[in-house]
């Protein structure tokens, strides 16, 4: 297989074959390790503004490293990483705050803080950026920030402690979109939650980027939410990238990762509820035009 990773030749995931894609995040020749231990060599990916892109990759493949040397957690031993086309490797924190104030960020698990009730976390990029914003405003746009992500208006009043898992999840989103941002990074997003409530959230995700137009970097090991959501998928083998592109473009090559993964029994039960879903949906738009 080529270890060129990007399949496609049609320009943009959302765009017509003739746009050429702009690309949000560029990373060229990536290289990350601890000790002798090598997860990253040589690395190359790109992420289009619009897109929905899921990053999979087996244990150790150094999935939530790519992440964090993204956003500047993680240095890397070398390589380039670009963000809004601007070099975020090696810059002080005074040059990256303006590029910070333009992504949000869900951890795993939420990563609420436990002493501060929701609306008080939603409230904390904003009292970082924006130092001078008085109290009501504070309120208000943590207030529409929970309602958005589909929360009752009284959680806000509520801890950490008081809320289910999916519950977490969605006000960790709300903090996430405090700051209007255009990039999202969700690490393992669905983890922990019941097929229901997973596929709750596939669908809030969804629609909050075609919503609010944005760019969405999502490391996952959920086969349901890569069918039902991500525009392309990037496969972490081998240290590298080794393909990125549709599912069916994937499955197309002979990788013995990928046909693992994707053919398998969980693979399978995925693409074959994706399927149904897709036949429900297109039943319910013809019944829709018919009245």
């Amino acid at each position: 297989m080529s270890t060129a990773p990007d399949l496609r030749r049609d320009g943009h995931a959302n765009g017509s074959p003739e746009e050429k894609p702009e690309i949000v995040i560029s990373i060229r020749h990536l290289s990350n390790s601890f000790g002798e231990q090598i997860v990253h060599e040589d690395l190359d990916l790109d992420v289009r503004r619009g897109e929905i892109l899921g990053v999979v990759g087996g244990s150790g493949t150094g999935k939530s490293v790519l992440l964090r040397s993204i956003i500047g957690l993680q240095t890397p031993d070398s390589g380039e990483i670009s963000v809004f086309g601007q070099q975020v490797i090696g810059r002080p924190d005074s040059e990256l705050q303006p590029i910070r104030k333009r992504w949000g960020i869900l951890f795993q698990g939420a990563a609420l803080f436990s002493t501060l009730t929701v609306a008080e976390n939603v409230q904390v990029p904003l009292r970082e950026f924006y130092p001078r914003l008085s109290e009501k405003l504070l309120d208000e746009i943590a207030a529409y920030k929970i309602v958005m992500v589909g929360l009752p208006a009284d959680t806000g009043s509520k801890y950490p402690a008081e809320l289910s898992g999916g519950m977490k999840k969605r006000a960790g989103i709300a903090r996430a979109l405090a700051l209007d941002p255009e990039l999202l990074f969700l690490d393992e997003p669905t983890a922990g939650l019941d097929p229901i409530g997973a596929a709750a959230f596939d669908t809030l995700i969804r629609d909050l980027s075609k919503r609010l137009g944005l760019t969405v970097f999502l490391i996952t090991h959920d086969l349901d939410t890569l069918y039902s959501i991500c525009d392309r998928v990037a496969v972490l083998a081998d240290h590298k990238v080794v393909a990125v592109g549709t599912i069916p473009e994937l499955l197309a090559l002979d990788h013995e990762w990928i046909q693992e993964y994707f053919r398998g029994p969980r693979g399978r039960a995925a693409e074959e509820a994706n399927e149904a879903a897709a036949e429900e949906e297109a039943a319910a738009r013809g019944e829709d035009s018919r009245r």
